[in-house]
């Protein structure tokens, strides 16, 4: 993709968006608005998604379900409240990449399932007691790995193998986490990766991870917080033993929102799988047999503590219904010619100021382009940002984290943003810049 000049760029993102085959969505959406009234510019989705329209209608049918019928809601209705994860699960199996539901459940918030999830997977024994993680993971997911490895009676500094990228780059390369594997694999419990790494937005080699993890008997789990509604996964059938997500980023489930769980079908029946039991994972059919002995449900529904929280997994399933009419293959479509143009409007007008921290290959990222300013003010340049409408996410001390959602940005949307930059007096060079955003 070639562009010389800001007319020529407005003109390419005008052509895009005429073509763009999920245009309708957008109008799916609450957009935020400045005092005034006009739209802003969303870059967000990467922290925040946006509210669907249709998710205050449904939340309006559940509450009126509550107020009519009181405790009967439970057993009437499209989405009776006893059996509300079965929407979910459902509606989530594409998007993951599952075979069946029965490998899917919501429940709980992200760190909660990280812990649940380690309680069955890692287990460490002799020499095999370590954990892989990446070196800049979220700090949620280090939390609760040293938490767990200390749990066990272990060190974290000599439990956990942090692996960084290479001196003066800025992403892991595959073939340095696959020789790590194979190098440890005597030693490692767990490998523990982000499916897309929350600060650079790359994808990890998902797939390979899980291979080489899985040949050497060592258990594979995913953080796919950055990842599920942004790019296509496969779960099942890469092997992986499970994953967690939360449904507030890409998913739009609002803020706070339930997690989600993946659990390989191959441990759907494995009743000696150790976990932390709660009622609402007991065998479905005699749950309310109230029994001494703990029955697991199969599959992911038998790590289920409490009831589902309905009115938090409402939104879910509105959100979940406009993916299934879009499909994830289209979104990611979407997604890939999206950041390309924005990373060459990037390159071309504010190039000299910024060092590009995501992968120049678009099969290699999600829908997120991070930044780097080399001198600029990150938190003026953000300020400045906010002012004219534009609203991204940045991370201390200098990055900016740009993140066009396929679901409701265009590629005009892009355009402001770069112009918008190039427009800030904040940067140190003028270059190729315009006078008014």
């Amino acid at each position: 993709m070639k562009i010389s000049s800001w007319e020529e760029a407005e003109v390419l993102a005008g052509r895009l968006d005429a073509e763009d085959e999920l245009a309708e969505f957008r109008g799916k959406f609450h957009l935020p608005r400045d005092s005034n009234g006009n739209f802003k510019t969303y870059m967000c989705g990467n922290s925040l998604g946006l509210m669907p329209k249709v998710t205050t209608q449904r939340l309006q049918q559940h509450l009126k379900t509550w107020g009519q019928t009181g405790v009967e809601g439970h057993f009437h209705g499209k989405e009776a409240w006893l059996t509300i994860e079965d929407a979910t699960s459902a509606l989530s199996s594409d998007i993951v990449g599952a075979r069946s539901p029965l490998e899917v459940v919501y429940m709980n918030t992200l760190t909660v399932n990280i812990h649940l999830m380690m309680v069955a997977f890692y287990r460490p024994k002799g020499e095999r007691f370590k954990v892989l993680l990446e070196q800049k993971a979220f700090p949620s997911d280090d939390y609760a790995v040293q938490s767990q490895v200390k749990f066990h009676g272990h060190d974290p500094e000599s439990a956990i193998i942090r692996l960084r990228p290479r001196e003066g780059e800025s992403t892991l390369r595959t073939e340095d986490i696959l020789e790590t594997i194979e190098a440890e694999q005597d030693s490692l419990a767990l490998v523990f990766f982000p499916g897309v790494q929350y600060l650079t937005g790359q994808v990890l080699p998902m797939a390979a991870i899980a291979e080489t993890a899985s040949r050497h008997g060592i258990p594979v789990g995913f953080d796919l917080a950055h990842a599920v509604g942004n790019i296509e996964v496969f779960l099942h059938d890469w092997g992986v033993d499970f994953a967690v997500w939360c449904s507030y980023k890409y998913l739009n489930a609002g803020p706070g929102a339930v997690s989600g769980v993946f659990l390989h079908e191959k441990h759907a029946h494995n009743e000696e799988l150790p976990r932390l039991a709660g009622w609402w994972g007991y065998d479905r059919k005699s749950r309310f047999q109230m029994n001494e002995m703990f029955v697991p449900q199969p599959g992911a529904y038998g790590f289920q503590l409490s009831n589902p929280p309905v009115l938090a997994s409402v939104p879910i399933v509105s959100s979940l219904e406009l993916f299934e009419e879009a499909s994830i293959t289209n979104i990611r479509r979407k997604s890939e010619k999206l950041t390309l143009y924005l990373e060459t409007l990037l390159l071309k007008f504010v190039g000299s100021e910024i060092e590009m921290l995501t992968p120049p290959n678009p099969a290699e990222r999600g829908n997120q382009i991070s930044i780097q300013l080399k001198k600029a003010n990150l938190q003026k340049v953000h300020s400045f940002l906010e002012a004219e409408g534009v609203v991204c996410d940045i991370r201390e001390p200098d990055v900016l984290r740009i993140s066009p959602v396929p679901l409701y940005s265009t590629f005009h949307d892009a355009f402001v943003v770069v112009k918008c930059l190039a427009a800030s007096t904040l940067l140190s060079s003028r270059t190729n810049t315009v006078s008014t955003c």
